[in-house]
């Protein structure tokens, strides 16, 4: 009130004229100057007193359900990850208490509405409305009212889904019931939750041995860990077990399930999803082709994403064989992919019982002969250099798997392959009643080469040779045979994917077919089109030894289609003649405008032609080498690398630990240093010179009690001769 008050002039304080105002702390009067001959001042008083007359805020709304949410989705998120991820091991029996947490279901809207109209929506532009459809749905999954796959019936619906279900005719209301729909908005909502409870909790538990349907690991992966664990391997076993990616009996999946979790509430949501059934379209009889009638281009939605459908059609027609199956169990959408892991995860830790069983370390290897639990020795200058088998050889055993495609390397005999493969049989039929032959899990020698991510591992036998010291300190050198594994891109498995695409006709000499599904666009468009497709190819081909000659394939491919097609287009009879006009990147127009036009780089300077980006890789030297990063062997992905470390800063012991490292070794951490010489600088207003203090000399403890105490010494022994001296002149002046 006083801070109102200081805003009067000075005339208003004046006058005698006190007007009585009411405010939240009781009867205050104002001073005006009023004079009643003129109206004006009086109702400027009138004015200044109702503009400072103070403003009541409304209270808080308790049924506004933005109340619920205490703190942001992504922090509980992470919470959740580190509290797994610090104890693996625990069987969790209350996540209801997550189901209750209503930023799980904000940020899971927020989720499923970036993915069906591909923008984000933050949590501010989230309507009021769409916030109590939420919770209702929330309650409703509490309470065991929600039901999967409802087609009429919704909590909450897509805010770009404009329907009024009950104005539809019987009609279109049959049609919705006995045909094939999308998931319900409201049930992908509902998968979102319970994907971002159950995550966290399984990738804290799941083999290191598995890649496919996981945060941080991708088929990129499955080649490196190859190239890295499996040099050496004489025998490969590869097995295909997709068909439980169709589907598993609902009492195999909540028993794998139940191992970890105990919680009613979601086991529930889960079984009911897998038991609820789909409805699918019944097969009709083709009608009769009739005349189609004229239909309208339906125009994108300004809020509706607009996909480049062309190049990522064609690149995904290039997905290998063991990555193209993803799961679909029922009503679980996202979560069937984290179902069928955590199911498959019983055969990894089976697998990884057998490579240590199978483990059999022999002194006379210069490679793998380290005790178990410490790293394994190997030859630095030839990182993937292993000796010939023999019977006096290391036997190991190492496994990888990629969604539902297992791949065993071993070296030994092959009657112990062929034991693991009996007893492999054996185990798929009891746990996941699958049945399976010796054909569907073939034993092939390298020499062979193996197909596995459309990469083919072979060998190549190398004679390099060895150096090394002798008793009596002698350095022999010698002829040495061994192995070195090689990851090679598959021409043929590249040229038969190009022949499904349409790319190529014939069977054995490769001829480019033209694309004439880019007919009607631009020669900038198609070109940039198909330079997304090339960089994706050079980004998949990455580590494969031949990615030059793969690269530099693919691109004579897309060059040759690309030039027929505007052969095609333009007119022009000859793919000769397109490379004349176009140059060899196809980067200059092919139509050129009657009459004298000036040259293209003038048009494009002035703004008169479209900017054309040309082919990229035409030739050999432009495609990037191989990356031959090294590997580590005891590989995890970046996001648990800082989940592991944030945990082991956050325990006190290791801060413990740290400190009596110091103590012993007699180091300084950079946080005592710079305590030090704030203190030093503070206390004689010198800064030391850490230099000088290293060439002092001394050991560790008197270099830090020089620091601290050193320049105030010096500034002591400055002062006492400072004051000898005076003492001095003072007797001189006395005398």
């Amino acid at each position: 009130m006083h801070r109102r008050l200081a805003i009067f002039t000075h005339k208003i304080f004046i006058n005698t004229n006190p007007i009585p105002t009411t405010t939240a702390t009781g009867t205050t009067f104002l001073y005006t100057q009023s004079n009643p001959l003129n109206p004006r001042t009086n109702g400027l008083a009138f004015f200044r007193l109702l503009s400072f007359t103070p403003v009541h805020r409304r209270a808080p709304d308790p049924d506004d359900p933005s109340n619920l949410m205490k703190e942001d989705g992504v922090s509980v998120c992470s919470q959740m990850w580190i509290e797994n991820f610090r104890e693996p091991d625990r069987i969790l029996s209350n996540l209801t208490a997550y189901l209750r947490r209503f930023e799980l279901w904000v940020l899971a809207y927020q989720k499923v509405c970036a993915d069906d109209m591909g923008a984000y929506m933050p949590r501010s532009a989230i309507q009021r409305s769409a916030l109590e459809d939420l919770l209702a749905l929330k309650n409703a999954v509490l309470d065991n009212r929600f039901k999967w796959g409802a087609r009429l019936d919704f909590f909450i619906k897509s805010p770009k889904d404009k329907t009024e279900y009950q104005s539809l005719s019987k009609r279109k209301i049959k049609a919705i019931l006995t045909t094939t729909q999308p998931a319900a908005f409201q049930d992908k909502i509902v998968q979102e939750v319970l994907f971002m409870i159950l995550e966290p909790i399984y990738e804290a538990r799941f083999s290191q041995k598995s890649f496919a349907f996981r945060p941080g690991r991708n088929a990129h992966t499955v080649l490196k860990v190859i190239r890295r664990n499996f040099a050496g391997y004489l025998w490969y076993m590869r097995g295909d077990l997709s068909t439980v990616l169709d589907g598993m009996k609902v009492g195999l999946v909540i028993s794998a399930l139940m191992r970890d979790v105990r919680d009613k509430k979601v086991i529930d949501l889960i079984k009911t999803a897998l038991t609820t059934p789909v409805i699918t379209s019944r097969v009709e009889e083709p009608k009769k082709k009739t005349k189609r009638k004229y239909q309208k281009k339906r125009v994108l939605a300004e809020d509706e994403p607009k996909p480049d459908p062309y190049w990522l059609d064609t690149f995904f027609g290039f997905a290998p064989e063991e990555a193209e199956k993803v799961p679909s169990w029922g009503h679980c959408g996202i979560l069937s992919p984290l179902l069928a892991n955590i199911c498959l995860d019983e055969l990894d830790r089976w697998m990884e019982g057998k490579i240590k069983e199978f483990y059999r370390p022999s002194k006379s290897d210069v490679i793998w002969n380290s005790p178990e639990g410490e790293a394994e020795q190997g030859n630095t200058s030839w990182p993937e250099f292993v000796p010939t088998s023999g019977p006096d050889k290391t036997r190991k055993m190492d496994y990888v798997r990629h969604g539902g495609h297992i791949l065993i390397g071993m070296r030994g005999p092959r009657a112990d392959a062929a034991t693991l493969r009996k007893q492999l049989i054996e185990f798929v039929d009891q746990k996941y009643m699958l049945k399976l032959d010796n054909e569907s899990l073939p034993i092939e020698h390298i020499t062979k080469g193996i197909m596995f991510l459309d990469h083919v591992l072979c060998r190549r036998v190398v004679y390099p040779t060895l150096r090394y010291t002798a008793t009596g300190g002698k350095i022999i050198s010698e002829k040495g045979v061994g192995t070195l594994l090689s990851v090679t891109a598959s021409l043929k498995q590249c040229i038969k994917q190009f022949r499904k695409l349409n790319f190529l006709k014939g069977d054995r000499d490769p001829d480019p077919q033209p694309c004439f599904r880019m007919f009607h666009a631009t020669q900038a468009h198609t070109n940039a089109q198909m330079n997304k497709f090339l960089s994706t190819m050079v980004e998949w081909y990455r580590y494969a030894d031949n990615r030059k000659k793969i690269v530099n394939f693919c691109s004579y491919i897309i060059r040759g289609s690309l030039a027929k097609l505007y052969a095609a287009k333009y007119k022009l009879r000859s793919r000769a003649k397109v490379y004349k006009i176009g140059s060899r990147n196809l980067s200059r127009p092919l139509k050129e405008k009657k009459g004298s036009s000036p040259d293209y780089h003038n048009l494009l300077r002035m703004g008169l032609a479209e900017s054309i980006d040309g082919l990229q890789y035409t030739r050999m030297s432009h495609v990037p080498e191989t990356d031959y990063t090294p590997f580590p062997s005891n590989w995890i992905p970046d996001h648990e690398k800082a989940l592991l470390e944030y945990i082991r800063l956050d325990d006190p012991k290791t801060l413990e630990d740290q400190r009596f490292t110091m103590r012993e070794q007699g180091l300084v951490s950079p946080q005592d240093y710079i305590s030090m010489l704030v203190w030093n600088y503070k206390r004689n207003a010198i800064s030391m010179d850490q230099l000088s203090l290293i060439k002092s000399g001394g050991n560790k403890a008197e270099r830090e009690q020089r620091l601290l105490l050193g320049s105030d010494r010096d500034s002591y022994d400055q002062r006492s001769k400072e004051e000898e001296e005076h003492e001095e002149e003072f007797d001189v002046a006395e005398i």
